[in-house]
């Protein structure tokens, strides 16, 4: 329903208009529109609602009528090719589309190509290398030169094993300080991890035995050893050794890292040096070679960096 004030369309019934609230009942009524009824004679398809036929009571502007006009009217004849507008000549129905050629011309397969003259190169000619590969050729009897025997320098003798190591050897006074200096390295990270377990538990300094002994100071010697492994195996220097100069070679080759499993070996060796009263470090002192028991179980000797 269209409202006649707002031309708003509405798709409900009501007395008023949603929009502006006009009422419908005051809008004057209009003629009706009275639509034909299909009687079933009326032409089929789109053409059907227009007038094919001319009205006669239709009349042209002089007041005759229209239908007289038109069957009076002669049609008018084609007299140039821009009667038509798609067609600009005239041609008869039967003719071909295309003019014949008197002359046949061969299909595209036979034709051949005009010759082309190659145009001469102006690059100047460049001498291309010539392989040899002909086997080279050996004179079955060589003649005999007389050839000056060769003077060698005389190699002068590899110092023994014994004088090598004894020289490199690094000596006590900087193993003894590193060692120191390794020692406290460990002692402040024990306390370091003594501090924070307490910290964590919640419990004072005085209740300190309550820690588990065992447990803890098997966590402290898992560090140290992780600690004097880890230095010996990157560069054969803990920070003791560095700060003193000296480093850990393994015995195979002279001057050579020390692989990793030589450097645990060495570190749970440290036990076996350590554990008789520190028996195992007296080498250092009598032997010739300055090897612990600890270097020796792992082949590793300590040398000036």
């Amino acid at each position: 329903m269209r409202c006649p004030k707002c031309q708003y369309i509405s798709f409900d019934s009501g007395d008023r208009c949603r929009n502006c609230g006009y009422e419908f009942s005051l809008t004057p009524a209009g003629p009706s529109i009275d639509l034909p009824i299909q009687t079933g004679e009326e032409a089929i398809g789109p053409l059907g609602d227009f007038a094919l036929e001319v009205d006669s009571r239709r009349t042209d502007h002089s007041g005759a009528a229209l239908a007289d006009t038109l069957k009076a009217s002669p049609p008018r004849p084609l007299t140039s090719p821009f009667d038509l507008p798609l067609f600009k000549e005239r041609r008869a129905d039967d003719a071909p589309l295309v003019a014949p050629v008197a002359v046949p011309r061969p299909p595209l397969s036979v034709r051949r190509s005009s010759p082309v003259t190659p145009r001469p190169s102006t690059r100047a000619l460049v001498d291309e290398p010539v392989l040899d590969l002909d086997p080279p050729v050996v004179d079955p009897d060589p003649p005999v030169r007389a050839s000056t025997p060769a003077v060698r320098a005389p190699i002068a003798p590899a110092p023994a094993a014994d004088d090598r190591d004894v020289a490199a050897a690094a000596p006590l006074g900087p193993r003894l300080v590193a060692a120191l200096v390794d020692t406290a390295i460990l002692l402040t990270i024990g306390a370091i991890v003594l501090y924070l377990t307490l910290k964590i538990c919640g419990l004072p300094l005085a209740r300190l035995t309550v820690v588990p002994p065992v447990p803890f100071a098997s966590f402290l010697l898992l560090i140290a050893g992780g600690y004097l492994t880890l230095f010996t195996a990157a560069g054969g220097q803990t920070i003791g050794k560095m700060a003193t100069g000296i480093r850990v070679v393994s015995t195979n080759q002279d001057l050579s890292r020390v692989p990793l499993g030589h450097a645990v070996l060495r570190a749970v060796a440290y036990f076996a040096s350590a554990l008789p009263a520190g028996l195992g470090f007296l080498p250092i002192l009598l032997a010739p070679d300055n090897r612990a028991i600890h270097d020796r179980l792992a082949d590793t000797r300590v040398v000036k960096a």
